[in-house]
């Protein structure tokens, strides 16, 4: 009787480590959902105050615009800087209050942004497909959406905690 309850024990015991395992997240990552849905199409591992940029080609002056983010302790978004080289639909023309503006090496820099987001609604390129994600501690990773994604698929961007299970419905980017 004590040899029964032993090996329900050590089962039990077992199993629960395995639901541990692979339904309790452990890693933080940058998921991107597909479209409205909670169907994850791909993650970059990251952790809170790293950093990350999206770059596209403008599809009117084609020429590439940078928009630069660091992930918050609350798992926020915030962009702190975007760069570009022409004036255009969709660009700003100057800084907003306690934001700067300067002009350096032929292209605008507006820093300082301050705007946070829980979420960032992203569209691979359709007509003018070179949308990139890079990342690392001195921005050394880089990969291009059409890698991960068919262009013209748009996605929700968040921060979130994956357990394995998730982990293993999307694909891991990387370099």
């Amino acid at each position: 009787m004590k040899r029964k309850k032993l090996k329900v024990s050590i089962l039990i015991i077992f199993l629960t480590i395995i639901f541990l395992l692979l339904f309790v997240p452990f890693r933080t990552a940058l998921v991107f959902y597909k479209e409205n849905t909670d169907k994850i199409e791909a993650f970059l591992p990251i952790k809170e105050r790293d950093t990350f940029q999206i770059i596209f080609t403008h599809s009117i002056h084609l020429t590439d615009v940078v928009e630069k983010y660091i992930i918050t302790n609350n798992h926020d978004i915030k962009q702190y800087e975007i760069v570009y080289e022409e004036f255009g639909i969709g660009m700003p023309s100057n800084a907003q209050e306690g934001e700067t503006f300067r002009y350096e090496d032929g292209k605008y820099h507006i820093t300082e942004l301050d705007n946070f987001f829980p979420s960032l609604n992203v569209r691979n390129g359709k007509t003018v497909s070179e949308n990139r994600l890079v990342w690392g501690e001195n921005d050394e990773h880089l990969v291009y959406f059409n890698k991960y994604f068919e262009p013209g698929a748009w996605f929700k961007l968040k921060i979130e905690n994956l357990s394995l299970w998730q982990s293993m419905k999307g694909v891991r980017i990387h370099e």
